[in-house]
């Protein structure tokens, strides 16, 4: 799958069914030897007028499925 396919789905959670955002806007940490994708990086806004924005960095192991709209991560932990 191309990184221009991905960009346009959802972010899901598992755990709590939580819209976490989506990849338009994420960033991608490399491992320096390998190359692979260790995390990405998504931009999270916790305002209405988007003026806070924190940044949820989430292991590119927790991805479980990429479908045709959204995809699931399991974050294994319950946000409050």
């Amino acid at each position: 799958m191309r990184w221009s396919e991905f960009v346009n789905k959802e972010c899901i959670d598992l755990v709590n069914g939580e819209k976490l955002g989506n990849f338009s806007h994420a960033d991608l940490s490399f491992h320096p030897q390998t190359g692979k994708i260790e995390s990405v990086i998504i931009p999270v806004h916790t305002s209405w007028f988007k003026r806070h924005t924190h940044e949820l960095t989430l292991s590119w192991k927790t991805i479980k499925k990429v479908g045709p709209e959204m995809v699931i991560v399991d974050t294994g932990f319950h946000r409050d």
